[in-house]
This record gives structure tokens, sequence and C-alpha cells, in this order.
């Protein structure tokens, strides 16, 4: 018998009897966690999802339909993962060696794709691993990131480059004197070179 706490998996979504679910995470239809994935409580798994081996997912994440989270990545609470969107791994990829021989698991170093708690990487987004996309960040719809993306820090373009500043519930920020403005919440963050930090 279920509690109201337990996980809700859709039965044509796989899970691999060694992943994680934390309490209220939802995994939708055909989506695939595999094996080691450990994702936090309140997560929602999109239709055709995939979650590769041993991926950490903080709380709340959501990872919408049709997106791919390939190992080792490591995202924090609250990450939005819009539609599509792709997290890779491999940063030389082959199917086979120079002899011919198909590439095994140990022909290859998997690199990580991090993302800082609050960011979100928009539908159709490809982060290039190794990267680091900072907390609370937005990278737009299309996006490739190719290199680090600094926290609170709206980049878009291939490849991705920062045109502005985001507060933490995803609107632009505006400028006012030497400080940078939430429309939304009229939060204030302080900017030093690629750095933006909170004003308490």
């Amino acid at each position: 018998m279920s509690t109201p706490d337990a996980p809700i998996v859709q039965p044509s979504a796989d899970v691999d009897e060694r992943a994680t679910l934390g309490a209220r995470t939802r995994v939708w239809h055909l989506a695939q966690v595999r094996e080691d994935a450990r994702l936090g409580a309140d997560c929602n798994i999109g239709r055709g999802a995939y979650i590769g081996p041993g991926v950490v997912l903080g709380d709340a994440c959501k990872v919408q339909n049709y997106a791919l989270v390939y190992e080792p990545a490591v995202l924090g609470d609250g990450v939005f993962i819009g539609p599509a969107a792709v997290l890779t791994n491999d940063e030389y990829p082959r199917a086979a060696n120079p002899d011919g021989s198909p590439k095994g698991t140990d022909d290859w170093h998997a690199v990580a794709v991090t993302v800082g708690r609050g960011a979100s990487i928009g539908a159709r987004a490809v982060c290039v691993a190794p990267v680091n996309v900072g907390e609370w960040a937005l990278v737009a719809a299309g996006a490739v990131v190719t290199k680090d993306v600094p926290t609170h820090a709206l980049v878009v373009g291939v490849p991705a480059r920062r045109i502005g500043w985001v507060g933490r519930t995803g609107h632009p920020l505006v400028a006012e004197g030497d400080l940078w403005v939430c429309p939304d919440t009229g939060e204030r963050y302080a900017q030093e070179g690629e750095t933006l930090s909170l004003v308490a």
C-alpha cells in the first residue's frame, strides 16, 4: 500500500530497481531512470526523459519531456531542464576505436555537466560537458553551452554568450545605478566582473 509521500511511477516508465527516488517524485510515461541514479524529493521527470546511471538530482527538479541527462551529471535543488534539452558527457565522441572495434566503457572517460541550484536550461539547449552552469542562471532555448555559465547569467546563442543577468525568479534584471534590480521581487544585486551577488 502506497503512502502519500511515496514516489509515483507510471507503468510504461523504466526505473531501475537500483535507482533512488525521493518522496513525492513523479516519473511519467516512457521515461527511463537508470541504475544508481539518485533523485531527490518532489522531482518531476517528463514523458520520454532519460536519466543516466549515477546521475544526481536535488529536490524539486523538473526534467521536461524527452530531455536527456547523461551521467555523471549533477543537478542542484530546483533545477529546470526544458523539453528535449541535452546534457552531454563525452569530450571526444566516437562509436568505434581506430581499429574498428566498438568502443566500450573502458575506452572513454565520462565528464559531467553540473547545474547549480535554481538554474534553468531552456528547450532544446545543449550543454557540452565538461561545463558548470551557475546557480539561478538561465540558458535560453536552443543555446549551446561550451563554457562555464556564471551565477545569475542569462546566456543565449551558439555558442552561448552572456547577454544579461536574471534574478531568482528568472526575470531579467534591470540596471539601476551601480546595482541590478529584479523587477519581480525588488531584490538588488551587485556586479563584480562576471560575478553577481545578492545585496542583503
